[in-house]
Protein backbone atom coordinates (compact mmCIF):
# COMPACT_ATOMS: atom_id res chain seq x y z
CA UNK A 1 0.00 0.00 0.00
CA UNK A 2 2.95 2.44 0.78
CA UNK A 3 4.29 1.61 -2.56
CA UNK A 4 1.10 2.69 -4.21
CA UNK A 5 0.76 5.77 -2.32
CA UNK A 6 4.12 7.24 -3.46
CA UNK A 7 3.41 6.24 -6.77
CA UNK A 8 -0.02 8.04 -6.68
CA UNK A 9 2.02 11.32 -5.14
CA UNK A 10 4.83 11.71 -7.67
CA UNK A 11 1.71 11.92 -10.75
CA UNK A 12 1.86 14.64 -12.29
CA UNK A 13 -1.62 16.20 -13.26
CA UNK A 14 -1.13 15.57 -16.45
CA UNK A 15 0.00 11.95 -16.42
CA UNK A 16 -3.39 11.71 -14.19
CA UNK A 17 -5.57 13.09 -16.99
CA UNK A 18 -4.23 10.37 -18.83
CA UNK A 19 -4.81 7.86 -16.61
CA UNK A 20 -8.12 8.70 -16.07
CA UNK A 21 -8.57 9.23 -19.90
CA UNK A 22 -7.68 5.34 -20.69
CA UNK A 23 -10.44 4.02 -18.16
CA UNK A 24 -12.75 6.02 -19.28
CA UNK A 25 -11.76 4.11 -22.33
CA UNK A 26 -12.65 1.17 -20.48
CA UNK A 27 -8.83 0.40 -20.74
CA UNK A 28 -6.68 -1.12 -18.09
CA UNK A 29 -3.99 0.30 -16.21
CA UNK A 30 -1.58 -1.37 -14.76
CA UNK A 31 0.90 -0.49 -11.94
CA UNK A 32 4.07 -1.17 -15.02
CA UNK A 33 2.06 1.56 -16.95
CA UNK A 34 1.86 3.60 -14.63
CA UNK A 35 5.40 3.89 -14.09
CA UNK A 36 5.65 4.18 -17.56
CA UNK A 37 4.00 7.25 -17.90
CA UNK A 38 5.95 9.09 -14.82
CA UNK A 39 9.63 8.17 -16.61
CA UNK A 40 8.09 8.40 -20.43
CA UNK A 41 10.10 9.79 -23.00
CA UNK A 42 10.56 13.61 -23.96
CA UNK A 43 7.58 16.07 -23.69
CA UNK A 44 6.35 16.90 -26.80
CA UNK A 45 4.97 19.99 -25.46
CA UNK A 46 5.60 22.92 -23.43
CA UNK A 47 3.54 24.30 -20.74
CA UNK A 48 2.68 27.25 -22.57
CA UNK A 49 1.54 24.94 -25.45
CA UNK A 50 -0.76 23.33 -22.89
CA UNK A 51 -2.10 26.68 -21.42
CA UNK A 52 -2.64 27.58 -25.25
CA UNK A 53 -4.52 23.87 -26.03
CA UNK A 54 -7.05 24.00 -23.25
CA UNK A 55 -7.24 27.77 -23.75
CA UNK A 56 -8.65 27.03 -27.24
CA UNK A 57 -10.73 24.05 -26.36
CA UNK A 58 -12.47 26.08 -24.09
CA UNK A 59 -12.85 28.93 -26.70
CA UNK A 60 -14.03 26.30 -29.24
CA UNK A 61 -15.61 23.52 -27.73
CA UNK A 62 -16.38 21.69 -30.52
CA UNK A 63 -12.74 21.22 -31.57
CA UNK A 64 -11.69 17.80 -31.76
CA UNK A 65 -8.08 16.69 -30.35
CA UNK A 66 -7.26 15.96 -34.13
CA UNK A 67 -8.02 19.78 -34.96
CA UNK A 68 -6.16 21.23 -31.92
CA UNK A 69 -3.21 18.95 -33.12
CA UNK A 70 -2.99 19.95 -36.64
CA UNK A 71 -3.23 23.74 -35.67
CA UNK A 72 -0.43 23.62 -32.35
CA UNK A 73 1.72 21.40 -34.95
CA UNK A 74 1.38 24.50 -37.94
CA UNK A 75 2.32 27.43 -34.96
CA UNK A 76 5.00 25.19 -33.37
CA UNK A 77 6.66 23.50 -35.93
CA UNK A 78 6.39 20.33 -33.61
CA UNK A 79 5.15 16.60 -34.75
CA UNK A 80 2.12 16.86 -31.97
CA UNK A 81 -0.24 13.50 -31.84
CA UNK A 82 -3.89 13.73 -31.21
CA UNK A 83 -3.23 11.75 -28.11
CA UNK A 84 -0.85 14.13 -26.73
CA UNK A 85 -3.53 17.08 -27.08
CA UNK A 86 -6.05 14.84 -25.44
CA UNK A 87 -3.96 13.88 -22.51
CA UNK A 88 -2.83 17.61 -21.95
CA UNK A 89 -6.57 18.22 -21.72
CA UNK A 90 -7.15 15.43 -19.57
CA UNK A 91 -4.74 17.08 -17.09
CA UNK A 92 -6.52 20.91 -17.71
CA UNK A 93 -9.53 19.23 -16.42
CA UNK A 94 -11.29 18.63 -19.72
CA UNK A 95 -12.86 15.74 -21.06
CA UNK A 96 -15.02 14.60 -24.41
CA UNK A 97 -18.39 14.85 -23.13
CA UNK A 98 -21.47 14.71 -25.37
CA UNK A 99 -23.30 18.08 -25.47
CA UNK A 100 -27.07 18.83 -24.28
CA UNK A 101 -29.07 19.48 -27.55
CA UNK A 102 -31.79 22.09 -27.06
CA UNK A 103 -34.65 19.09 -27.50
CA UNK A 104 -33.00 16.94 -25.11
CA UNK A 105 -33.75 20.11 -21.50
CA UNK A 106 -37.34 18.34 -20.90
CA UNK A 107 -35.51 14.82 -20.40
CA UNK A 108 -32.87 16.62 -17.58
CA UNK A 109 -33.76 16.44 -13.84
CA UNK A 110 -32.58 19.55 -12.66
CA UNK A 111 -32.06 19.13 -8.36
CA UNK A 112 -31.10 21.62 -5.33
CA UNK A 113 -31.07 21.97 -1.66
CA UNK A 114 -32.29 24.79 0.16
CA UNK A 115 -32.73 25.91 3.46
CA UNK A 116 -35.88 27.51 4.76
CA UNK A 117 -35.54 29.96 8.39
CA UNK A 118 -38.69 31.19 10.01
CA UNK A 119 -36.55 34.41 11.54
CA UNK A 120 -35.66 37.02 9.07
CA UNK A 121 -32.45 35.58 8.73
CA UNK A 122 -32.99 33.13 6.37
CA UNK A 123 -28.75 33.15 4.30
CA UNK A 124 -30.42 33.74 1.21
CA UNK A 125 -30.55 37.72 1.29
CA UNK A 126 -28.50 39.24 -1.78
CA UNK A 127 -27.97 42.69 -2.51
CA UNK A 128 -25.74 44.94 -5.31
CA UNK A 129 -22.68 46.28 -4.48
CA UNK A 130 -19.57 47.63 -5.97
CA UNK A 131 -16.21 45.63 -5.34
CA UNK A 132 -13.96 46.33 -2.40
CA UNK A 133 -17.70 47.81 -0.68
CA UNK A 134 -18.52 44.93 1.55
CA UNK A 135 -17.21 46.89 4.93
CA UNK A 136 -19.78 49.89 4.03
CA UNK A 137 -22.92 50.50 6.41
CA UNK A 138 -24.93 50.53 3.39
CA UNK A 139 -23.94 46.81 2.87
CA UNK A 140 -23.96 45.29 6.45
CA UNK A 141 -26.91 43.41 7.74
CA UNK A 142 -26.90 42.21 11.29
CA UNK A 143 -27.77 38.55 11.90
CA UNK A 144 -29.52 37.20 14.32
CA UNK A 145 -27.54 33.52 15.41
CA UNK A 146 -30.72 32.69 17.82
CA UNK A 147 -33.69 33.56 16.18
CA UNK A 148 -36.29 31.05 14.85
CA UNK A 149 -36.10 27.77 12.84
CA UNK A 150 -35.96 26.42 9.93
CA UNK A 151 -35.61 23.07 7.94
CA UNK A 152 -33.47 21.91 4.66
CA UNK A 153 -34.58 20.68 1.83
CA UNK A 154 -34.04 18.87 -1.42
CA UNK A 155 -36.07 19.10 -4.72
CA UNK A 156 -35.87 18.16 -8.42
CA UNK A 157 -37.81 19.11 -11.18
CA UNK A 158 -38.22 18.50 -14.92
CA UNK A 159 -40.53 19.40 -17.63
CA UNK A 160 -44.40 18.99 -16.74
CA UNK A 161 -42.78 16.71 -13.56
CA UNK A 162 -41.31 16.74 -10.26
CA UNK A 163 -40.07 14.35 -7.56
CA UNK A 164 -41.92 14.66 -3.83
CA UNK A 165 -40.28 17.36 -1.63
CA UNK A 166 -37.45 15.63 0.62
CA UNK A 167 -37.26 17.24 3.62
CA UNK A 168 -33.35 16.48 5.56
CA UNK A 169 -33.40 15.57 9.59
CA UNK A 170 -31.12 17.43 11.79
CA UNK A 171 -27.43 17.13 11.03
CA UNK A 172 -25.10 17.95 8.22
CA UNK A 173 -26.11 16.23 4.70
CA UNK A 174 -23.07 14.47 3.55
CA UNK A 175 -21.99 11.70 0.87
CA UNK A 176 -23.84 9.30 2.71
CA UNK A 177 -26.94 10.56 3.48
CA UNK A 178 -27.25 12.12 0.07
CA UNK A 179 -27.00 8.25 -1.42
CA UNK A 180 -29.20 6.70 0.97
CA UNK A 181 -31.69 9.45 1.01
CA UNK A 182 -31.51 11.42 -2.38
CA UNK A 183 -30.05 9.68 -5.27
CA UNK A 184 -31.34 5.86 -4.62
CA UNK A 185 -35.13 6.34 -3.62
CA UNK A 186 -35.67 9.38 -6.19
CA UNK A 187 -33.12 9.89 -8.87
CA UNK A 188 -32.64 6.18 -9.39
CA UNK A 189 -36.38 5.79 -10.12
CA UNK A 190 -36.82 8.66 -12.33
CA UNK A 191 -33.78 7.22 -14.59
CA UNK A 192 -35.59 3.47 -14.30
CA UNK A 193 -38.78 5.49 -15.48
CA UNK A 194 -37.33 7.26 -18.01
CA UNK A 195 -34.92 4.74 -19.45
CA UNK A 196 -31.82 6.03 -21.39
CA UNK A 197 -33.26 9.02 -22.58
CA UNK A 198 -32.46 10.66 -18.67
CA UNK A 199 -30.10 13.23 -18.13
CA UNK A 200 -29.26 14.54 -14.07
CA UNK A 201 -28.36 17.69 -12.87
CA UNK A 202 -26.98 18.70 -9.61
CA UNK A 203 -25.50 22.02 -8.85
CA UNK A 204 -21.75 20.91 -7.61
CA UNK A 205 -22.31 20.66 -3.77
CA UNK A 206 -19.20 18.61 -1.41
CA UNK A 207 -21.81 15.76 -1.19
CA UNK A 208 -22.62 15.76 -4.28
CA UNK A 209 -18.96 14.97 -5.64
CA UNK A 210 -17.94 12.48 -3.33
CA UNK A 211 -16.51 8.94 -4.48
CA UNK A 212 -19.79 7.15 -2.83
CA UNK A 213 -22.04 9.15 -5.23
CA UNK A 214 -19.60 9.08 -8.40
CA UNK A 215 -19.71 5.78 -8.15
CA UNK A 216 -23.44 4.81 -7.23
CA UNK A 217 -24.37 7.40 -10.49
CA UNK A 218 -22.13 4.80 -11.99
CA UNK A 219 -23.50 1.45 -11.24
CA UNK A 220 -26.83 2.92 -11.92
CA UNK A 221 -25.84 4.06 -15.52
CA UNK A 222 -27.30 7.67 -14.61
CA UNK A 223 -25.67 10.59 -17.21
CA UNK A 224 -25.06 13.66 -15.13
CA UNK A 225 -24.32 16.63 -17.29
CA UNK A 226 -21.07 18.46 -16.47
CA UNK A 227 -22.35 22.10 -15.16
CA UNK A 228 -20.18 25.48 -14.08
CA UNK A 229 -19.85 25.27 -10.44
CA UNK A 230 -21.46 28.41 -8.68
CA UNK A 231 -24.24 28.80 -11.99
CA UNK A 232 -27.06 29.42 -10.00
CA UNK A 233 -28.90 31.66 -12.50
CA UNK A 234 -28.55 28.39 -14.83
CA UNK A 235 -30.47 26.21 -12.56
CA UNK A 236 -34.22 26.93 -12.67
CA UNK A 237 -35.07 25.45 -10.07
CA UNK A 238 -33.89 28.42 -8.05
CA UNK A 239 -36.78 30.49 -9.05
CA UNK A 240 -38.81 27.54 -7.98
CA UNK A 241 -37.25 28.28 -3.85
CA UNK A 242 -37.88 32.35 -4.69
CA UNK A 243 -41.35 31.37 -5.34
CA UNK A 244 -41.53 29.11 -2.19
CA UNK A 245 -39.89 31.61 -0.13
CA UNK A 246 -42.33 34.25 -1.21
CA UNK A 247 -45.39 32.09 -0.42
CA UNK A 248 -44.00 31.29 3.04
CA UNK A 249 -43.81 34.70 3.50
CA UNK A 250 -47.38 35.23 3.53
CA UNK A 251 -48.20 32.71 5.76
CA UNK A 252 -48.59 33.45 9.50
CA UNK A 253 -46.69 30.67 12.13
CA UNK A 254 -46.22 30.31 15.42
CA UNK A 255 -43.09 31.06 17.33
CA UNK A 256 -40.38 28.18 16.57
CA UNK A 257 -43.07 25.84 15.36
CA UNK A 258 -41.03 23.57 12.83
CA UNK A 259 -44.03 21.34 12.28
CA UNK A 260 -45.77 23.48 10.97
CA UNK A 261 -43.09 24.85 8.86
CA UNK A 262 -42.36 21.26 7.44
CA UNK A 263 -46.32 20.92 6.34
CA UNK A 264 -46.72 24.31 4.81
CA UNK A 265 -43.38 23.76 2.53
CA UNK A 266 -45.18 20.30 1.52
CA UNK A 267 -48.19 22.05 0.85
CA UNK A 268 -46.94 24.56 -1.30
CA UNK A 269 -44.18 22.00 -3.37
CA UNK A 270 -47.00 20.28 -3.95
CA UNK A 271 -49.89 23.11 -5.25
CA UNK A 272 -47.01 24.23 -7.35
CA UNK A 273 -48.44 24.36 -11.59
CA UNK A 274 -46.19 22.03 -13.53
Amino acid sequence: MANNQSVRRDLDAFTRGRIIGKLEEGRSVTRTAIRGFSSGGPRRTTPADDQYNVLQARRNRRQTAGEIARHTTQETGRPISRFTVATRLHGGGLFARRPVRDNEWGRVLFTDESRFSLSSDSHRILIWRERGSHNLPSNIIERDRYGGCGVFVWGSIMLCSRTDLHIFDAGSVNGTRYCNEILLPYVRLFRGAMGLQFLFMDDNAPCHRTVAAEQLLESEDIERIDWPAQSLDLNPIEHVWDFLGRRLAARTFPPVMIRELRLALQDEWAAMPE
